[in-house]
């Protein structure tokens, strides 16, 4: 088996109502970028990457695409079942740019997966549930309509929720904070996450404020340095998220004792590929960890539905989709939908869900 072209699409995701805001941006649409490689067998996989704006990270979309550009032409020829071999093509071929490669593994999985006729999830060592719960994230809102979109989440079968922090005057963060707690049910766990968007100043005073408030900080400071710094003056657990960006990242993270568990984010990370082994030494540290993205569609949905369907449950704290955000899927018939605050894994080979691609649509770039 061979591969013998490697096309590039581009999608717009236009977020649903309301923008939505983060400590540090406020989004009204997303871009995503499909890859679709297909091999001298006939089989087709896809891949997705959707960085979450230009300003989250360094991460952004024109930089994927560039990205794609001067790595695809290395793999034209090269057997896609060989996917650890073929990240090593990657690597030589650019340094970095990890988001990119993510989607192009992704790919990578989804045609192993149809090629044997398993799915995804069943190559990872197998799922250990069927139905994996989903979380959501409540924009940067004044405290009363935060609680009333918590209290509306967990009508719908939600069991954790986040709540996003910071880029405010912080007594606005005490409020919302206050306030959201207010009207979680007992087994409803709640993640407040500033997205970098706090000092280590801030980051205290918000936690100590809260100090009688069930809840994780996640991600309140810019740097690895600043969260590590605060992690022994707050009343409450500590997640990181932005700071981790690789499996080195993560590695210091545990060694130094900087966190009691990770927000990961597939693509930051470099793809499924490096999430099984994230997975795997989270697992072996007993540190729990979210298996998300930063955004996108129905690929990347199934992608870290299918990881997080292989973790174990009590270290799973769920998987976050775009889907509440956004209209309509890839695959209309396949397409990733959050059921009373679960996923239901795809049944199909490889990833499950098939994009639509009109045979008139034009890629961006084509490879062959």
């Amino acid at each position: 088996m061979k591969i013998v072209e490697i096309a590039v699409f581009h999608r717009a995701l236009p977020i649903n109502g309301e923008p939505y805001r983060m400590a540090l941006q406020t989004l009204t649409e997303l871009d995503a970028t499909l890859v679709r490689i297909t091999t001298d067998t006939g089989v087709v996989g896809f891949g997705e990457s959707c960085p979450l704006g230009p300003a989250y990270q360094p991460e952004h979309m024109l930089g994927a695409r560039a990205a794609l550009q001067e790595i695809a032409p290395h793999l034209i020829g090269l057997n896609p079942l060989h996917i650890n071999q073929l990240y090593g093509v990657m690597n030589q071929a650019l340094c970095g740019s990890l988001y990119a490669k993510a989607a192009i593994d992704m790919a990578l999985w989804d045609i192993a997966g149809k090629t044997y006729g398993v799915r995804v999830c069943d190559l990872l060592g197998g799922a250990l549930r069927e139905r994996v719960p989903s979380y959501y994230a409540i924009s940067l809102l004044p405290a009363d309509e935060a609680a009333l979109v918590a209290q509306q989440k967990q009508a719908a079968g939600f069991k954790r929720l986040q709540l996003k922090v910071g880029g405010r005057d912080i007594s606005e963060d005490i409020a919302a904070v206050h306030k959201v707690s207010e009207v979680l049910a007992a087994d409803t766990v709640l993640a407040v996450d500033a997205n970098r968007g706090l000092s280590a100043r801030d980051a205290i005073q918000l936690s100590l404020a809260c100090g009688d408030r069930r809840f994780v900080l996640e991600q309140p400071c810019m740097t690895y340095e600043q969260c590590l710094s605060v992690r022994q003056r707050i009343a409450h657990p500590l997640y990181l998220d932005e700071v981790i960006t690789d499996l080195n990242m993560l590695l210091r993270a545990i060694g130094d004792n900087a966190a009691d568990g990770f927000g990961m984010k597939q693509s930051r990370v470099g793809g499924i590929s490096q999430m099984r082994t994230i997975r795997d030494v989270c697992a072996s540290v007993g540190l729990p960890m979210t298996s998300d993205d930063t955004w996108g569609g129905d690929l990347i949905a199934a992608s870290c539905l299918h990881v997080a369907a292989t973790m174990q449950p009590s270290l799973c704290d769920g998987v976050w989709i775009a889907a509440p955000y956004i209209d309509g899927h890839y695959d209309a018939d396949n397409g990733i939908e959050i059921d009373g605050g679960q996923l239901q894994l795809p049944t199909g080979p490889g990833l499950g869900v098939v994009p639509h691609i009109a045979a008139q649509e034009q890629p961006l770039m084509r490879f062959a």
